[in-house]
This record gives structure tokens, C-alpha cells and sequence, in this order.
């Protein structure tokens, strides 16, 4: 797969993420990173890290589906199997600076979670 600096950090950060590696994924974030995400937007990695790293702890299969970027863009696409939520793809596409995401656009789809946490 052709490489990137885009692509790379954010390869690095899934790859930190999926491992449970929070230390590791939060040294490719941004202090001041922008995610804007189904739930809303996001301010600062360290909150980023309150609504992601739950998350993560709930995935029990991770698989990359397709990955593309160039210098400041990238793009990644992935399947996630969860403990509430079997079957849940999701995408990003980051801003990266200086090795850093500074903004990021995650799409997913709610629904399925909002339906699991309800049933209990």
C-alpha cells in the first residue's frame, strides 16, 4: 500500500487504538483536536480520549477496510465488531499537522448503540 504522511499517523493512531495502547494513540492526537462525530462535536484530545477509549474497550474485532491520504489528508475506512453492537462500520477522515491529527470527521452509525443501551 502506498504510504503517506497523512495516511501513516493515521494508521499509527488506529493501530494504537485497536491495541488498547492509549498512551501511544494519544501521542498522534493533537492537545487541541476538533473530531466532530455523530454524537457531536468534540473539543481537545483529552476528550476525545472520554469518548473513544470506552469504545475501544468494547471492540472485539477490528479489520480495515480500505486506506488512502497524501500529505495533510487522509481517509480510513473499517469494520468493527463490538459487544453491544455486532457488524458496526465505521470512517474517519483526519487533518494531520506536523505528524498530529488536528481534526477529524467520524461516521458511524448511532442507531445500533443507541438500540443496545436502551434494551439494557
Amino acid at each position: 500500500m502506498p504510504t503517506s504522511p497523512a495516511l501513516d499517523t493515521l494508521l499509527a493512531y488506529h493501530a494504537a487504538w485497536t491495541g488498547h495502547d492509549w498512551p501511544t494513540a494519544m501521542s498522534y492526537l493533537d492537545p487541541e483536536l476538533v473530531v466532530l462525530a455523530p454524537a457531536g462535536r468534540i473539543d481537545g484530545a483529552e476528550a476525545f480520549r472520554a469518548f473513544m477509549e470506552p469504545f475501544s474497550k468494547l471492540v472485539i474485532h477490528y479489520q480495515r477496510v480500505a486506506a488512502f491520504g497524501d500529505d495533510a489528508v487522509a481517509t480510513i475506512v473499517y469494520d468493527t465488531d463490538s459487544r453491544p453492537v455486532p457488524d458496526a462500520p465505521g470512517a474517519e477522515v483526519v487533518r494531520v499537522r506536523d505528524g498530529r491529527i488536528v481534526w477529524m470527521r467520524i461516521i458511524f452509525d448511532r442507531l445500533p448503540f443507541d438500540a443496545a443501551r436502551q434494551a439494557g
